[in-house]
């Protein structure tokens, strides 16, 4: 889906059919991956390298973007399912974008705290899809929303994980 086109229908939260991604907010996104995030190793092998990634921005406005991906052997846990540990990097990773998104920032503060529930799970080859959304972005704090949905004939399917990741941000808004 490219950065003009309407993001995928979802639940009440998500944007409607008619919503048009922000494209210098898709770009921002995109930039921040792959300089920023791709400095860390755990999410360069759960996400994939730069010039490949694994996973694909659907949309993106201020304080929410979209992502899809397919999930693969190494986010797996030993029965098969989506790993909590992959679930809650997911969170930590989703939780970061959604600030970036919120205002361009470069950076986004240090976690203070992760919540991750667990409602349901995705296999091998299941694709995903992950939305990050901002509640509050405040001078010290920001406060984000991240789920994880499984995706069934294209939509939004089960909800698989629901998360909070609230980051310290002081000195990281942009100049």
């Amino acid at each position: 889906m490219s950065s003009l086109e309407a993001a995928p229908p979802g639940s009440p939260s998500s944007p409607t059919t008619t919503t048009i991604s922000d494209p210098t907010i898709l770009s921002h996104l995109q930039n921040y991956h792959a300089t920023r995030c791709t400095q860390s190793p755990i999410y360069t092998f759960l996400l994939g390298p730069p010039s490949s990634p694994i996973f694909e921005f659907t949309y993106a406005t201020k304080g929410l973007f979209l992502a899809r991906m397919v999930l693969r052997e190494e986010h797996l846990n030993v029965a098969g399912g989506i790993h909590g540990s992959v679930s809650a990097t997911i969170v930590d990773w989703a939780g970061g974008l959604a600030i970036a998104s919120y205002d361009l920032r470069n950076s986004t503060g240090v976690s203070v705290d992760i919540n991750v529930s667990y409602l349901s799970s995705a296999k091998l080859a299941d694709e995903v899809e992950i939305e990050g959304k901002v509640e509050k972005v405040g001078s010290t704090l920001a406060f984000t929303e991240v789920r994880i949905w499984k995706v069934e004939e294209g939509k939004r399917g089960r909800m698989v994980i629901s998360g909070r990741h609230t980051k310290y941000v002081k000195g990281s808004a942009p100049k």
